[in-house]
């Protein structure tokens, strides 16, 4: 095996690494204090590139795959956990959904813009009622033969009021779960009916936009259905496996932030006359964050490249998911210790990275979800697709 980054896969990285120190790094503080989204960073993006993998070229694609993607987006999230959201909600969820699901005209309607950053998108899964349990929502769009009507509700969508084309499941068949469930392609700036409403009284993740949104008898084209009807659930399992490489990704990048914040801090803090670095069980407390940040990398990369060679990959980033946000957790934890009373003020990043660490126990699968995922591939209960 050959762990060394090729020529092209270095450049990606010093692009995404300078790119996030000048653009993102200035503002993490401004923007955390005031939960304000910095609409421009996501049009540079675009114009870098940054949100275009795994699509070909002719759709607005920079022409690399899944391993480049997470090179870049781990120096992303490395310096702000919020930014990382950008990728997932533009690239992995609706552009690279719209891409394997979608007719042509869907496809060169929509894939450009989002790649290119001129729109924000975002994907509607989540109901206050059905979180884990995808089949149990309600929202429900109705076939009014030349448009469906669509009611209900969805909570914690990441991006959701500011977003310009998303994706939204609903179910076009009640009373027969997953099987009854269809996902539609959304134009919020062009949809009546539908209010999005900001989450303010969120534990982290202050930059990036959080949103309930309400559809009340809201309009939607017939020909925004994407795949066939009644493939909303499966459309909906295939794209969290991409969009769960995101998550993956960026809580290896938070734990490494934490790692480097605490090494900083131990060779700079001095105890009895030296660096605390030097004890022993601060020591034992780098280690432990340095093997696991180490584990949660490698898992991802592995998650990337099987994905890279359309292995099955459903196990492996579940892992990458599951083991990452552990590490992230406990990474943001010790450096919190490690830095002692400063860590608990907000002159340092210590709750930042505690506070956005959390949020991969729940967000896009709990921990507990991905545990049976892991071990029912395992036991043969279900395929490793």
């Amino acid at each position: 095996m050959n762990f060394a980054l090729t020529d092209e896969q270095k450049m990606v990285q010093e692009m995404a690494r300078n790119f996030a120190e000048k653009e993102i790094a200035p503002y993490v503080e401004e923007d955390e204090a005031n939960h304000y989204y910095r609409r421009e960073i996501l049009s540079k993006m675009g114009e870098l590139g940054l949100l275009g993998w795994s699509i070909p070229e002719e759709y607005g694609g920079n022409g690399m795959g899944w391993i480049e993607a997470v090179i870049a987006l781990y120096e992303i999230a490395k310096v702000h956990t919020s930014w990382r959201l950008s990728i997932s909600g533009n690239c992995w969820g609706p552009a690279m959904t719209i891409y394997e699901w979608g007719t042509e005209e869907q496809k060169r309607k929509y894939i450009p813009g989002l790649l290119s950053g001129e729109y924000v998108g975002s994907f509607a899964i989540t109901e206050p009622n059905a979180g884990s349990d995808v089949a149990s929502m309600r929202t429900f769009a109705e076939d009014k033969g030349d448009h469906w009507l669509i009611n209900g509700t969805k909570m914690w969508i990441s991006g959701g009021h500011v977003s310009d084309v998303g994706l939204l499941y609903a179910l076009t068949e009640k009373n027969k779960g997953a099987k009854g469930v269809s996902c539609f392609i959304i134009d919020y700036n062009n949809t009546p009916g539908v209010t999005r409403i900001p989450i303010e009284t969120k534990f982290g993740m202050y930059a990036a936009p959080t949103s309930e949104l309400v559809f009340e008898n809201a309009v939607v084209p017939k020909e925004n259905l994407l795949g066939p009807a009644g493939r909303g659930f499966q459309i909906c399992m295939w794209q969290l496996n991409n969009t769960r490489m995101g998550c993956a990704t960026g809580a290896a990048a938070l734990s490494a932030a934490a790692l480097e914040g605490a090494v900083r801090y131990a060779n700079e803090r001095t105890q009895f006359g030296q660096p605390i670095g030097k004890f022993q069980m601060i020591q034992q407390q780098i280690t432990e964050m340095k093997l696991e940040d180490e584990a949660a990398k490698l898992l991802v990369y592995h998650a990337a490249w099987l994905k890279e060679n359309k292995l099955p990959n459903q196990q492996a980033t579940s892992m990458a998911k599951l083991y990452a946000c552990k590490a992230a957790v406990n990474a943001a934890n010790l450096a919190m210790k490690i830095y002692g009373s400063y860590g608990y003020s907000t002159e340092y990043p210590c709750g930042r990275w505690l506070r956005d660490a959390k949020q991969f126990e729940t967000l896009e699968g709990t921990s507990n979800i991905h545990t049976m995922i892991i071990a029912n591939i395992e036991l043969g209960y279900q395929p490793n697709r």
